[in-house]
């Protein structure tokens, strides 16, 4: 029997209840690795969980916002004492807070920078100093946005914090190489998940404007992932792979 590509690998994916996050995980379950998988919602956590589970694979549940320092350590130490180790972060999770610039409140540009930011930024921090005890290296994988390469209207915040993630990947190159730890970004463009067909037109624009013809779906954009944090990607880091058929070549408005 060939060796499935993550197997004995150790992975957490956060805002995983769902939707690309969920995608993400299952398909690293499938592949042998073992699975913390994060929501800001318990009951999506559990569901997902349970998913996983039933299927047959190793996924752990930790609930709550990755904001928090609490949650971050509960997830690495969950990773460590579940199953002895930790390999691979996906920080997914992300918050989007539509708004026109010019009364933009400070209260959302606050959360969309702490989820998507300094969630990001202190779980790589602690994931990288258990890669670092453990001596054998890691991948960190941060969810962009094809908004951190074009603007869109009412997402000034959003978008300056998915272009930042692009940049901290970069410049944690210089810091992480060292430890054998590689970080990329992937940047999904329109991608169909449970919010966004919330929207009863979603797919039908973005199949007008999107050059392939199609949105994403989860798995498109999980491939990459899967990719970008796989042993064939170890000589790639601080880049960004955008997923969007071909959406940002053009970059027509959905509006």
């Amino acid at each position: 029997m060939a060796k499935k590509s993550f197997e004995s690998k150790v992975a957490i994916v956060t805002g995983a209840g769902q939707g690309i996050g969920f995608e993400i995980a299952r398909q690293l379950v499938a592949e042998g690795a073992s699975v913390i998988l994060n929501d800001l919602d318990p009951d999506l956590a559990a569901a997902a969980e349970k998913s996983i589970r039933d299927a047959g694979g190793n996924c752990t549940a930790v609930a709550g916002n990755t904001a928090d320092d609490q949650i971050i350590s509960a997830m690495i130490n969950t990773a460590v004492k579940v199953y002895g180790r930790l390999d691979i972060v996906i920080a997914n999770a992300g918050i989007t807070l539509f708004g026109d610039f010019l009364d933009y409140p400070r209260k959302s540009f606050q959360a969309v920078l702490d989820v998507n930011l300094g969630g990001t930024f202190f779980l790589a921090q602690a994931a990288a100093q258990q890669m670092n005890k453990q001596g054998s290296g890691g991948s960190l994988l941060f969810t962009s946005s094809v908004t951190g390469h074009q603007a869109h209207k009412g997402l000034a915040a959003y978008g300056m914090t998915k272009a930042a993630l692009e940049m901290l990947a970069k410049n944690l190159v210089i810091e992480l190489s060292p430890h054998q730890i590689n970080v990329n970004t992937v940047a999904p463009g329109a991608t169909l998940t449970e919010r966004t067909l919330e929207d009863a037109n979603y797919e039908k624009v973005w199949s007008g404007i999107t050059p392939m013809g199609r949105p994403a779906s989860t798995l498109d954009i999980a491939n990459a992932v899967l990719f970008m944090v796989s042993d064939k990607a170890r000589h790639i880091t601080g880049q960004s792979l955008v997923v969007d058929g071909g959406w940002t070549a053009v970059s027509p408005p959905p509006y």
